[in-house]
């Protein structure tokens, strides 16, 4: 029986991203391989049942920061969310797989990613302010059975108030929290937030400057 009914994900070989320079951790270069991760001859949609085990394809995820000043959006991941390996976890990320869906949806003045991006956005969050965001790096961790088959593009969110409300179930436990608090309980992070928060105090200070 299908764990994802049938869903299609975006996704682009692995040899892609050894050939362009595979990396461990956070990576501030997201320019050096973007280009080539969204050219539509680079990457194509696979069925999300074999990607899941399958480390020769990377899923690309967009991976959405969100804060207001110096706070930062931090929820639990609860049982019902897609990823069944990273339920119960704290994340400071907002995100999940590009699909052939947002392929149909997309048009010529709006490509599959930034539809597949505002989508997630829009299911998980209810946002009830204005806000910016920019891409600020990519993430991999091959060290776990998740991470071996996912590259995270790292999205900064700054909003213009705090009026954010979960919009799905798997979204506990929302509130803004300050650098200090999530360093403080960074074990209790998903690996990918840590790896986040490592290199976040620059990206905020410039964000509000």
């Amino acid at each position: 029986m299908s764990r994802y009914a049938d869903e299609n994900v975006l996704v682009i070989t692995r040899s892609l991203f050894d050939e362009l320079g595979a990396f461990e951790g956070f990576c501030d270069r997201a320019a050096d391989y973007l280009p080539s991760i969204l050219d539509p001859q680079n990457n194509h949609f696979l069925q999300r049942d074999l990607a899941e085990d399958d480390p020769s394809h990377k899923q690309i995820i967009p991976y959405a920061i969100f804060h207001c000043g110096d706070s930062v959006l931090h929820y639990y991941r609860g049982g019902g969310s897609g990823e069944k390996r990273l339920a119960s976890k704290g994340s400071i990320g907002i995100g999940g797989h590009i699909n052939d869906t947002d392929h149909a949806a997309a048009s010529l003045d709006k490509d599959t990613y930034s539809v597949g991006v505002e989508r997630e956005i829009e299911e998980e969050l209810n946002i009830g302010c204005g806000y910016t965001q920019k891409i600020i790096g990519l993430i991999n961790d091959d060290s776990n059975d998740v991470g071996k088959v996912h590259l995270g593009v790292v999205h900064l969110v700054s909003l213009d108030s705090q009026d954010v409300q979960a919009g799905e179930d798997n979204i506990a436990d929302l509130s803004f929290r300050t650098l200090a608090e999530l360093q403080a309980d960074s074990d209790q992070l998903e690996t990918w937030s840590a790896l986040c928060l490592e290199h976040l105090a620059g990206y905020l200070a410039a964000a509000d400057s």
